[in-house]
């Protein structure tokens, strides 16, 4: 196993802190590229089978919550596992499926040719332009809910207006990368595609499945 964290131009101690620890591999960059760049760079230094891709503002994760989102794709229930937090839009929680979730496990050999092509995406169009790999190779994909982990939005960290402001970015970034309907259609398409949860959720790594 490897972990590779990606320091996204961080303007504080990030990179300081994690240099000093061992056995991670740390990819760092003096200034902000985005969430899509920092993606392609994490995935074209991966050299295992699969890969984990995890956001780093989270609270509340466990190491139940790591087993339980690899668990459907290392058993082959699943080709691809996406979460589903806590605090998940109201939406994403009704329809039961998260399509910009940055929380996933799937395959390497699914994006490693397509890296050059992330890094000139939008700054957040890295979740949908997955997806549309995932749809094109008519993979399936287990929904984990993750219970007890939610993630900082942004009006959290940086207040209502300019937080508010970044989150309409993110569905701007989207739509340039499809259109609206193409991410309507996209997400049709991926809850098609969802395994039933019977047939991963009596496993004792599993906190909760959808």
């Amino acid at each position: 196993m490897e972990i590779i964290v990606v320091n996204d131009g961080s303007t504080d101690d990030t990179e300081k802190v994690l240099r000093a620890q061992k056995g991670i591999t740390v990819i760092s960059y003096p200034t902000n590229k985005g969430k899509t760049f920092a993606l392609s760079q994490g995935i074209a230094a991966a050299s295992g089978d699969l890969i984990m891709l995890i956001d780093a503002d989270l609270s509340g994760l466990t190491t139940a919550n790591i087993s339980s989102l690899i668990l459907p794709v290392r058993e082959g229930i699943a080709d691809v596992s996406i979460s589903l937090r806590r605090n998940s839009l109201w939406i994403y929680r009704l329809i039961g499926l998260d399509f910009v979730s940055g929380e996933r496990v799937l395959p390497r050999a699914l994006l490693f040719e397509a890296v050059e092509t992330m890094q000139q995406l939008p700054r957040w169009g890295g979740e949908v332009f997955m997806n549309q790999h995932i749809v094109e190779q008519k993979m399936s994909i287990a929904v984990v809910r993750w219970q007890n982990v939610y993630n900082i939005r942004k009006f959290e960290k940086v207040g209502l207006p300019k937080g508010f402001a970044e989150e309409w970015k993110m569905i701007r970034d989207a739509c340039e990368v499809l259109s609206v309907w193409g991410v309507v259609s996209q997400n049709l398409t991926l809850l098609r595609r969802k395994v039933p949860s019977k047939s991963f959720a009596r496993s004792p790594s599993v906190v909760s499945v959808e």
